[in-house]
Formats: structure tokens, sequence, C-alpha cells
């Protein structure tokens, strides 16, 4: 593993490559309160199979620099340090692997340069807010409030930025006026072959949530894992990587 920092639009951006140097590229982006290590899972694995792996924390998070706000849904800092990061490890095209906030700026990415896109996977992404979110968030600010363990979890992935990242993450979610969001009506020219995930119980959306996502891209493939949560990728990685391995090796994401 290869690790550096990259400045990006003025800041210093933690990434993490692993595998060959000339290998297949895939990026992977982690969730709204991740960083590298969440896909610690992934990383060996696609390695071994021969993909030039590349992880990076976004802003704010881990080992970045820090962040005073989170700009989501809309995420516009985060796309622009995404474009950068390509773009300075001279990434033409390559595969985009996205959970839950990460997701949502893959796909993003791919709708804004469908053709930057080889292949696109995209795990309990986020396209509009469900009635179900918002008691998920609020769900996520108690455990942060009252559960030891759940606090430690995350200072050992963002050390003295936690506080931030957990309140920028909050207040992001949290405002009313994402109940007007809807990301559908921009997915339209993703190109690239797609494959949508999400476990039936997930505790921040409801199946129909991928369904949807699936339907605005013409041949993506929906794999919705049941018993399944939101953090697929960490609980389950030998069946999320044997899947997502199939898939980008051009097969159908089967059992």
């Amino acid at each position: 593993m290869h690790a550096h920092i990259l400045q990006l639009n003025g800041r210093n951006i933690y990434v993490e490559e692993h595998g060959a140097p000339d290998g297949e590229p895939v990026a992977f982006l982690h969730h709204g309160l991740g960083s590298t290590r969440s896909w610690s899972g992934q990383a060996p694995a696609f390695a071994a199979a021969g993909y030039r792996v590349i992880a990076y924390d976004r802003w704010g998070y881990g080992r970045s620099d820090p962040r005073p706000n989170l700009d989501a849904p809309e995420f516009e800092a985060d796309l622009q340090d995404l474009e950068a990061l390509l773009e300075a490890l001279h990434l033409e095209r390559p595969a985009l692997v996205g959970h839950s906030d990460g997701g949502t700026i893959a796909l993003a990415h791919a709708a804004r340069r469908p053709e930057a896109v080889s292949r696109l996977v995209v795990v309990a992404a986020h396209i509009y807010v469900e009635a179900k979110m918002i008691p998920g968030v609020e769900g996520v600010r108690l455990a942060f409030e009252s559960e030891r363990r759940f606090r430690q979890g995350l200072e050992r992935l963002h050390g003295e930025k936690t506080e931030a990242v957990f309140h920028n993450w909050y207040h992001a979610w949290a405002q009313p006026r994402q109940l007007e969001w809807d990301m559908r009506p921009r997915l339209a020219p993703i190109a690239c072959p797609l494959l949508v995930v999400q476990g039936e119980q997930d505790e921040h959306a409801t199946p129909q949530h991928a369904r949807d996502i699936a339907a605005s891209v013409p041949g993506a493939q929906l794999w919705l894992e049941p018993g399944g949560r939101h953090m697929l990728p960490q609980e389950a990685p030998e069946l999320f990587n044997r899947r997502v391995l199939q898939f980008m090796q051009g097969e159908a994401a089967g059992g």
C-alpha cells in the first residue's frame, strides 16, 4: 500500500493506493461518517484480483484537512475534489465504487462526466430523502451522544476531527429543505454499466430507493440483499467483494 497526500483545490487530501500501478483503476468513495479505513475489507481483495485500488479520505475526514461544513446533498466541493484527484493520478476512465454519501457523489460524477467512468457501483446511495431517512439520521445522533462504542469507532477514523465530522454530517442531512431534493432527473446521462446495491433491511432507506436509482439508468443491475443493512460492505465483505468483482469482470452480480 502506498499512502500519500495530494493538494487538491487548496486542501490536503489523504490518498491510499493498493495493488499493481498498471492494474485497471477503481476508486472507492466512503460513506458519510467513514474514511479510507471503511474499505479495509475491500482494498486487499480488489488489489489481489489485479486492480489498482484508490481510496481517499474526503475533505474533512480521516487524515485529510478539516472542513467547516458539508455541502450535502449537492456535494459540489466533493465533486470538484474527485475530478481533481482523478486528474492528478492520471486516471482517465476508472471504475467507481461509492457507499452512501460516496455513492451519491459517484452517481453525480458519472452523470456530469459520463465518458469518464468505466463502471459504477453504488451502495445505499441517496438520490432523494425518504421519510425513513429522517428518524434514521436522528438515531445516529442519539448513538453519537449516548453510545461510547459508536463514538470510539468514529474517533479511530477521524481523531480530533470526530466532533466536526459528525456535526457537519448531521447538520447537512437534518435540514428540512432536503425533502425537496431529488436527483432522479439528473441520472439519465450515466452511460457506463451500473450496479445498484442495498440491504433490504437498510435502516436509512427502503428498497424502493435502490429500485428508483436502477430505473433511472437504462440497463442498470439491481442487487437487494435480504437481511442486509446500511453498512453491507463492512457487514458482509466476502459476499460484497465476490458480487462486485463479478460485476467488474462483466458478469451479472449474481449469487
